[in-house]
């Protein structure tokens, strides 16, 4: 994510960004932020939003094809390669009310923007900042201040989770490496 959007995060989320046009009808390249490009099948309507952040209208999805990592879709009111051409490097969002219901317990990682984080013996580590995948696993990113810890989410380490705030039990040391403080924290 180079880019940056400024939108309403109360309503949407980005979930990708347009990229080149894909043929002479219209069609673009989305290219998805979740790693799962098959999740875009199942939404009928986007929205784009400009760097400057203007927001598009809310655009048909007509069709919507996987092609490795990405997804080529094609806009209802986008017709020709021109229009696709001025898309290009827009954010897409997604409206919050279209995402699936999850199950009980489960989250989206935006639900976990600003939430609390405190050990089992009640310090309180920060607010996250951000969540990231390694490739092995996601990862809390975990501020106070000028101090951070990278948390993996694992079952292991995360105790409980709601809206209001996550507890976790680190194993011995991970606050540590992440610190550079060693032996100051009691998870």
């Amino acid at each position: 994510m180079t880019a940056t959007f400024s939108f309403p995060t109360d309503r949407y989320i980005l979930i990708g960004k347009v990229g080149k046009p894909h043929g002479l009808h219209g069609d673009v390249r989305l290219h998805l932020y979740s790693g799962q490009p098959e999740n875009v099948l199942s939404y009928s309507h986007l929205v784009l939003v400009s760097t400057a952040g203007r927001l598009s209208s809310s655009l048909r999805v007509n069709t919507c094809r996987l092609q490795r990592k990405s997804a080529i879709v094609g806009f209802e009111s986008i017709i020709d390669r021109n229009g696709a051409e001025q898309l290009a490097g827009m954010g897409v969002l997604l409206d919050k009310e279209d995402l699936p219901k999850g199950n009980e317990g489960e989250l989206y990682w935006y639900q976990f923007d600003g939430l609390p984080v405190k050990t089992r013996a009640g310090t309180l580590l920060g607010r996250v900042e951000k969540i990231f995948s390694n490739g092995a696993q996601d990862i809390l990113v975990v501020r106070d201040g000028s101090q951070e810890y990278l948390i993996p989410i694992l079952d292991s380490i995360i105790v409980s989770r709601t809206d209001e705030e996550i507890i976790v039990d680190p194993p011995p040391g991970l606050l540590e490496i992440n610190s550079g403080r060693e032996g100051m924290i009691d998870p």
